[in-house]
């Protein structure tokens, strides 16, 4: 992230406040200048925070995809955070908040009330039942008919479809990637939820397979689009990740990226971040950051999806955190929202 209107104040007063100590500050690198590393770089980009937009707090927002809005027998959209009844995660602000998941910190009457403003704001009738599930970061994909749409005690999975008409497949998020799949000629529909660990299980090109066995569904009749998540720009990940993704993609390298650490007071003063990690400091330099959309747009590529037929909605919920609920941007502490899709009764 870019420093803030006030880093530089900041940076000021920990100036004062170590003028009169022998702390030394570092000698200021031009902008962008990565650290070398004993091996070679992933993936080298330059990746920008995007800007965040202003909203109206008090409304609720659909996010829709157009090639989906021309299928008439289609209901989808992505929920974002504002026009809802909750209170919890900004107790300050006046308006509130469309928290749409069963959290511990908010009331069911709460999330009961947004998920009826949501329905209506999306267009479905009162008659579609809305499934979701426990997720679980797994490759799991459940298949949902007459007889088993209930939400009373969902089901474990990511991964959601269904051939029948009114049943809304939702999927919850906060920083993790929503997908949600369209069979224009079977009138089948799937959602997905697409966290770091369920994309390197392939839980979007399976749920892709599971479609074609189910519902015959041909890739080339099927349209995708991949809601708001957290993007590359915000997504600094471990050496780990890397390892999984490059041991199950041959283009797993090309989905990272070293973004260099922004941070003015870490770069004046990186004595004040040592740490008992070997070589002795902490995190300076170059992160590693994992761009989640591309990798399940090359999945949905893989499992035979024509170019144009994906769409990316492309925003960064860490970024827009004042449009959508990010996990990482209030470390954990934030509500869910729904990425639904449905076949009109």
């Amino acid at each position: 992230m870019p420093p803030s209107a006030s880093a530089s104040t900041k940076s000021q007063a920990v100036d004062k406040l170590l003028s009169r100590g022998e702390l030394a500050k570092a000698p200021r690198s031009p902008r962008g200048n990565q650290r070398p590393r004993e091996s070679k770089p992933p993936a080298l980009a330059e990746i920008s925070p995007q800007t965040p937009r202003r909203v109206a707090k008090s409304r609720i927002e659909i996010i829709r995809a157009p090639a989906f809005d021309s299928v008439p027998w289609l209901i989808h959209g992505f929920s974002t955070r504002t026009g809802g009844a909750s209170t919890a995660y900004r107790p300050a602000q006046r308006a509130g908040e469309l928290n749409l998941g069963f959290t511990s910190s908010d009331s069911r009457e709460n999330v009961l009330e947004n998920r009826r403003r949501f329905l209506k704001a999306l267009g479905a009738p009162p008659s579609m039942k809305l499934i979701t599930l426990k997720q679980i970061h797994s490759s799991s994909v459940l298949s949902v008919g007459e007889n088993n749409a209930t939400d009373a005690e969902p089901c474990q999975g990511d991964g959601l479809m269904t051939d029948q008409p009114g049943i809304l497949l939702a999927i919850q998020t906060a920083d993790c990637i929503p997908v949600l799949l369209a069979d224009v000629k079977k009138k089948a529909v799937a959602a997905f939820h697409a966290g770091w660990r369920g994309t390197v299980k392939r839980i979007v090109e399976s749920g892709v397979g599971k479609m074609r066995v189910a519902f015959r569904s041909r890739p080339q009749d099927l349209i995708a689009a991949i809601g708001p998540g957290i993007a590359a720009c915000c997504y600094a990940v471990g050496e780990e990740v890397l390892t999984e993704f490059t041991s199950q993609f041959a283009y797993g390298r090309e989905l990272f990226h070293e973004v260099s650490d922004s941070d003015p007071i870490r770069q004046k003063y990186p004595m004040l971040f040592l740490s008992a990690r070997p070589p002795g400091h902490s995190n300076l330099g170059p992160s590693l950051h994992l761009d989640l959309m591309e990798a399940n747009r090359r999945q949905l590529l893989d499992a035979g999806l024509r170019l144009g037929a994906i769409a990316v909605i492309g925003d960064c919920t860490r970024c827009h955190n004042n449009r959508y609920f990010s996990y990482r941007a209030e470390q954990g502490f934030t509500g869910r929202m729904l990425s639904a899709i449905g076949i009109r009764g």
